[in-house]
């Protein structure tokens, strides 16, 4: 089995393919694994982009144990704050969402006694929430399930139908309006980090609900020592990894996948190919569009470039500081002026979320030093009409053909990266003052860097917006129906984020299940396993801050802060 992709979603496919008996050969474009789940290094800092909570990473659930099966958290801390975020409205008033749903409904209602009856009501329905996690299914394809196995699935939601039905039929924009409290129905929409316009209720539901059971942590050593556990996993396992292995064909003989060419001419033969990389990359570019139906070539040359179909890439700045800053709290998102948001290029909703990432991962930068990483969601286009130049570059160093070097983008690109950055720098200084001067080290990345890093189509991360009937509704329709394949193409499957709609837990899940749907397709029973030889996961729970800070703070200078979880955390 060749496996297109060193990302989760194939690393994960790979560790479970040598479970059930298959020969594998990971081909990855970049010089390391994780895809997107990556972080990379600045001086004596190292900038985590990825994981800001991990679904999965506590116990109670079907996705802890795809964790645990590829031993991606086992002998790690996982660290979770005892609030989600904090979002702060441009009058400095903060609402904290905090991960227990009583003290969240104490908090909210102090914020707004007028909006006691809506809060009571959202986390009534967090708390129903909590217990239908442990049988919501991540295991076996749907695809997969036979008619009695559909009907245990649906009775096992039954108590829990009309606030699933309810939550998965309102927008968060619409819900958010009942409140009455101004920053609440702003506050609300910017729970998961920033705003998603187009998402229902439920996965805001789905993720508090996870972090209230103590399942959405942080691992200790970040997301590119997440991808190097399930690397070390597979390798264990048997597998082989070829990185800086660009796939440009995949071979085709008599309708059957037989193997790929590199871009460098080398060509690996094969029984099994499974492309777990860029969808549209693999289907129109690398198979010339053919083997697509009506419904994936609607998908893969029409929807995919349709305003709002793709989860929209980040822009995110990373800053190294010589110092601490014990008053700054872990997440916050910020609600922003007008005037601040203009200058930050593609910016889609007036906000940032700002993390100093020290909190997340201390051990990923010195002692008595933090890590910022603000964000905020933009679309590739903005950045495109800026550039010159290609998108990404292929050139030899110390003899080696590199396929993510960077490239050179012209003076209109860097300028406004530039003003990105100083945007949020002075931004930053207003509220931490003395944090500028303390800068060492930085770095700004946009959705072009995804492209360079990862060749997904628009710089797109995770892939298909959920909840989007005409995208990614539909293409879990389709591999519901027909399973992860081509119909007419033998002997090639599709596994990944991109066949998914969701993050890193739903990249791994469907690297399991595609392998449970070769085992089938080659009559072989699946199997997984636990190594029971590694040690539990440790798990943390990090306080966050005094509840006199809960208040209204001033939009910019603040006061430091009497507490502050320490470096262990």
């Amino acid at each position: 089995m060749i496996i297109i992709g060193g990302g989760l979603g194939g690393l994960a496919t790979g560790a479970y393919a040598r479970m059930n008996g298959y020969r594998t050969h990971i081909l990855e474009m970049h010089e390391i694994p994780g895809g997107s789940c990556t972080s990379w290094d600045r001086g004596d800092f190292t900038f985590d982009w990825c994981v800001s909570w991990l679904l999965g990473s506590g116990p109670g659930n079907e996705m802890h144990q795809i964790w645990l099966e590829l031993g991606a958290i086992q002998g790690k801390e996982i660290r979770q704050f005892d609030v989600f975020n904090i979002v702060r409205g441009r009058d400095g008033q903060a609402v904290y969402f905090y991960s227990d749903p009583d003290r969240l409904e104490r908090h909210l209602t102090e914020i707004s006694p007028a909006d006691a009856r809506q809060v009571r009501h959202f986390c009534r329905n967090l708390r129903t929430f909590q217990r239908a996690l442990a049988v919501y299914p991540f295991l076996k394809p749907v695809g997969m399930m036979g008619r009695l196995e559909r009907w245990r699935m649906m009775a096992s939601f039954l108590p829990y139908f009309n606030s699933i039905r309810r939550s998965i039929t309102e927008l968060m924009t619409d819900y958010s309006q009942r409140f009455r409290h101004p920053l609440l129905r702003e506050a609300f929409n910017h729970v998961l980090y920033e705003k998603h316009p187009e998402f229902p209720v439920l996965p805001f539901y789905f993720q508090l609900a996870s972090h209230a059971n103590h399942s959405a942590g942080v691992p200790e050593g970040g997301s590119l020592g997440l991808a190097r556990s399930i690397e070390r996993r597979y390798l264990g396992l048997g597998g082989e990894i070829t990185y800086n292995a660009r796939v440009e064909e995949i071979l085709v003989e008599n309708d059957h996948a037989v193997g790929v060419r590199l871009s460098d001419g080398r060509e690996f033969r094969a029984d099994i190919v499974v492309a777990a990389c860029d969808m549209r990359s693999a289907v129109v570019d690398m198979l010339g569009g053919r083997y697509l139906n009506d419904t994936y070539r609607r998908l893969y040359t029409e929807t995919i470039d349709e305003p709002g179909m793709l989860s929209p890439g980040y822009v995110s700045l990373f800053l190294g500081l010589r110092r601490r800053f014990p008053e700054a709290d872990p997440c916050t998102t910020y609600l922003l002026e007008p005037e601040v948001a203009e200058k930050l290029t593609g910016m889609r909703h007036p906000s940032v979320n700002i993390q100093f990432r020290d909190r997340h991962y201390p051990e990923l930068s010195p002692d008595e030093t933090s890590v910022v990483y603000a964000t905020y969601f933009s679309e590739a286009a903005p950045w495109r009409e800026l550039r010159e130049g290609p998108e990404q570059s292929s050139r030899v160093r110390r003899g080696q053909v590199l396929h993510t070097l960077p490239v050179r983008h012209g003076k209109p690109y860097l300028a406004a990266k530039r003003r990105v950055r100083t945007t949020l720098e002075a931004f930053l200084e207003e509220r931490f003052p003395g944090l500028r001067e303390s800068i060492a080290v930085r770095d700004v990345s946009t959705p072009l860097t995804q492209v360079r890093y990862t060749a997904s189509h628009n710089g797109a991360f995770p892939g298909w917006q959920p909840f989007m009937d005409e995208g990614g509704e539909t293409l879990e329709r389709e591999i519901n129906r027909l399973g992860p394949v081509l119909p007419g193409l033998a002997d090639f499957y599709m596994s990944g984020v991109w066949v998914t709609v969701g993050g890193l837990i739903r990249a791994v899940a469907a690297g399991r299940q595609v392998t449970q749907f070769i085992c089938r397709d080659d009559g072989r029973e699946f199997t997984a396993e636990i190594d029971r030889s590694l040690p539990p996961p440790r798990q943390l729970v990090v306080p966050v801050g005094p509840p006199e800070r809960h208040g209204t703070l001033p939009p910019a200078r603040r006061p430091a802060a009497a507490t502050r979880a320490p470096r262990s955390a």
